[in-house]
């Protein structure tokens, strides 16, 4: 009966340990897993949607720790020197999200990269910075004539428009 009870101490032990490690590889910080858009994980949530601004997103993790809920975006290559302005205004995007969704502002999220992490503040500048590209999105959108934003043609090859684009990079 006591070895019983001693492998199953152990095996909790191990249960824990794996666990915990799996978390630091994803990029996760402690706390409680809400929200998971990894398939991985069982079923994808659905998407977090604010109806005044038209934003719709589903972060990869909702982080709940403290009270506090992180979101947090996982990012498949390998880390710049600095989050790209695209990734930070995506997961401002989440923070804005979760805000409206759970009434509770996050005062971070993290981009996840494969070899680091950023954590990123989620600051009144930087949701008025969001608001107003929302907003410049919005008026590009009804102008209908949009111009390629950068000169980078990796880029370009995986992008979804590339068949029906008229600027795209050789």
């Amino acid at each position: 009966m006591t070895y019983a009870i001693l492998l199953l101490f152990l095996l909790a032990l191990i249960f824990f340990w794996q666990s915990n490690r799996q978390q630091k590889a994803a990029g996760l910080p402690g706390g409680r897993i809400i929200y998971t858009d990894t398939r991985g994980w069982g079923k994808v949530e659905k998407p977090l949607f604010h109806q005044a601004l038209g934003l719709t997103g589903k972060p990869d993790y909702l982080i709940e720790k403290n009270g506090e809920i992180i979101p947090v975006e996982v990012k498949s290559g390998r880390a710049p020197e600095a989050p790209y302005d695209s990734h930070i205004f995506q997961l401002a995007s989440y923070c804005l999200l979760v805000e409206k969704t759970y009434g509770k502002r996050p005062p971070y999220g993290i981009i996840h990269y494969e070899n680091r992490d950023f954590a990123v503040d989620y600051t009144k500048d930087l949701e008025k910075a969001l608001i107003e590209l929302l907003a410049d999105m919005r008026e590009d959108d009804v102008r209908n004539r949009i111009s390629r934003s950068h000169d980078q043609p990796s880029r370009c090859k995986r992008c979804g428009f590339r068949e029906v684009c008229d600027q795209k990079l050789a």
